[in-house]
């Protein structure tokens, strides 16, 4: 069974994780208030520019982790 937690959990972790609220972060990234809600409740994505800022505001970055194997697939 694969418990891999996808970028879009390990991102609405980061904002429940953030010292930040919601309308914080709609503020400083101009991301609207409803969208960021509709993301951390699951029930929307986000575009790739929306996840960059974010990112950027909550200084995040992307590691590739090694599979078991060692190698990489794609």
């Amino acid at each position: 069974m694969d418990t891999t937690i996808t970028i879009g959990d390990q991102l609405r972790q980061a904002i429940e994780a953030a010292n930040l609220s919601r309308y914080r972060i709609s503020q400083q990234t101009g991301i609207p208030a409803s969208a960021l809600c509709r993301f951390c409740n699951g029930e929307s994505g986000l575009s790739l520019d929306s996840i960059d800022k974010i990112g950027t505001l909550l200084n995040l970055t992307i590691r590739s982790k090694p599979d078991d194997e060692g190698t990489r697939h794609g």
